[in-house]
């Protein structure tokens, strides 16, 4: 393959991916336009990101097996099609429930983006340029979450709610001009006939459809009080359980869980579920921090993001230059290293930090995910044969959503349950006889009658008591980003376990 053309091959399979990606988050911002505009509640309206989240993790694992049947490049092409023509009915939708299943459907067409970009990009490039190839697969990946909701705010605030789904037709349509021309299926991928393991497809439908609803919807319907996110829960885990022991019976499964046999791609997974669990949950962290506590708007607070999602696009072409000279694995955990100190700084923040601060906190954390997802995906597939590649890009797609829906939501929840926990210890510490408490009680009383020329006992508890709370919610902060900063820490060792390319040769006979 001559030198322009994996670069013109690079492009049209990033285009799309990167559409995709946007999408998971760029309807966030954009929920109350929605809402307002369909008549809906605001719990109603959520389900136009769970559906796509639903459907977009059910097909994820399906990709290496659909790609089998159906051959990889027509299947890719009725992907970006289906995307793209569900996209224009996403923006014409005139009821919730039409944009729901116009959401589901997107996801269906957007699921296999990722895997099939991921595995095309490994087969265009040769080994020893794996990691210029991920640098440009990880622009997607890891820009997308980031420009999402800024990029859902401005077209929401400017135009309207229709316009983000609008926008990706003209890419949509270039993408699928340019697969046609430059995409080719290798021999080895040829269209195969294979009976349909229907009790296989079932379980994993139901099992994986099941569980991105409980992350979704779990702290919602607070957890497992709620008889609905129970009964999903021991559904999910059922079908997933028995899934994996079918599939392990079968000689051709439709997810050949044998992969992580390969002590290198599956320590490379556990690494990559941490990563992405702390980036999501700090995606989700830090606009929440800026606007509870320090009073910004959401466009301010997209902007905080900003800066580390372009650190981490100049990081990750330097990094995939870097691994052709230095060991990957050093430069994989120098980039855990980075990230974890960065969101140790953020659990350092209080109500007084700047922007400049927390900005710069997001940059050192884009260079450090920049540098640890080149690597890693670089080590993760060089064990790989790439007869394997599309089933192995499906498990590592398939966790790293995963991983991000698991951050999110449990992040979301150890932040509830973190500032009660805060409010209730600072609650005893209130006694009405302790002299600081009335120190506390006139300072309040005198800053009112100063303010407004009236004072009460009353109005002074209700100060202290808003402060109690921020307070309370600021200790929860610092306790979510310093648990962050342990997870990542606690993942370094797993990159002995890696294989550099070289060492391909010591792959475990699991083919």
């Amino acid at each position: 393959m001559n030198k322009s053309s994996k670069w013109i091959i690079a492009l049209a399979v990033v285009l799309p991916t990167l559409l995709e990606v946007i999408d998971t988050s760029v309807v966030n911002v954009s929920l109350d336009h929605i809402r307002g505009s369909l008549s809906a509640g605001i719990d109603e309206a959520t389900w136009t990101i769970t559906a796509y989240l639903v459907s977009n993790a059910i097909i994820i694992p399906l990709t290496g097996w659909l790609s089998r049947v159906f051959g990889r490049k027509r299947y890719l092409l009725f992907s970006v099609t289906l995307f793209t023509v569900s996209s224009f009915l996403c923006g014409s939708a005139n009821s919730l429930s039409a944009l729901i299943f116009y959401r589901i459907v997107q996801g269906i067409g957007g699921g296999a983006l990722q895997p099939i970009s991921q595995a095309i990009l490994l087969e265009a490039f040769p080994p020893a340029e794996y990691g210029m190839a991920m640098a440009i697969f990880g622009i997607g990946v890891m820009f997308g979450p980031i420009v999402g909701p800024v990029l859902g705010g401005w077209i929401t605030d400017n135009w309207s709610w229709n316009w983000i789904f609008y926008i990706n037709i003209p890419i949509g349509i270039i993408s699928v001009l340019m697969i046609m021309l430059v995409i080719k299926d290798p021999p080895y991928l040829k269209r195969i006939k294979e009976k349909i393991d229907y009790i296989g497809l079932g379980l994993i439908v139901v099992g994986i459809g099941f569980l991105q609803v409980v992350l979704d919807k779990g702290q919602r319907e607070d957890w497992f009080s709620s008889a609905f996110i129970l009964w999903f829960t021991v559904i999910s885990a059922a079908c997933l359980i028995a899934f994996v022991f079918w599939e392990l019976r079968r000689k051709e499964p439709i997810l050949n869980l044998r992969e992580l046999k390969n002590v290198s791609f599956a320590s490379a997974n556990v690494i990559q579920c941490i990563a992405f669990f702390v980036l999501f949950g700090s995606i989700l962290l830090l606009p929440l921090f800026v606007q509870q506590l320090l009073g910004y708007n959401a466009f301010l607070a997209g902007m905080v993001l900003a800066p580390g999602g372009i650190a981490t696009l100049i990081s990750m072409p330097i990094a995939g230059k870097l691994i052709q000279k230095f060991n990957p694995k050093a430069i994989l955990a120098m980039g855990l290293v980075i990230t974890a100190y960065s969101i140790y700084t953020m659990s350092r923040f209080n109500t007084y930090v700047n922007f400049e601060i927390v900005s710069l906190s997001r940059i050192i954390m884009g260079i450090g995910m920049g540098m640890c997802f080149v690597p890693l995906t670089s080590l993760a597939f060089s064990t790989i044969k790439k007869e394997e590649m599309g089933n192995a890009t499906s498990i590592f797609s398939l966790l790293r959503n995963l991983a991000g829906s698991f951050g999110i939501a449990l992040m979301t929840t150890l932040l509830a349950r973190r500032a009660q926990f805060h409010q209730f210890r600072f609650i005893e510490k209130l006694n009405p006889f302790d002299p600081r408490y009335q120190l506390g009680v006139n300072k309040a009383m005198a800053v009112l009658s100063y303010k407004t020329g009236e004072a009460s006992v009353q109005g002074a508890n209700g100060m202290i008591y808003q402060q109690l709370a921020r307070q309370s919610n600021l200790n929860a902060f610092t306790d979510a980003f310093y648990f962050s900063t342990l997870l990542m820490l606690c993942v370094v060792p797993f990159v002995l376990l890696l294989k550099r390319p070289k060492d391909a040769s010591e792959v475990t006979m699991v083919h």
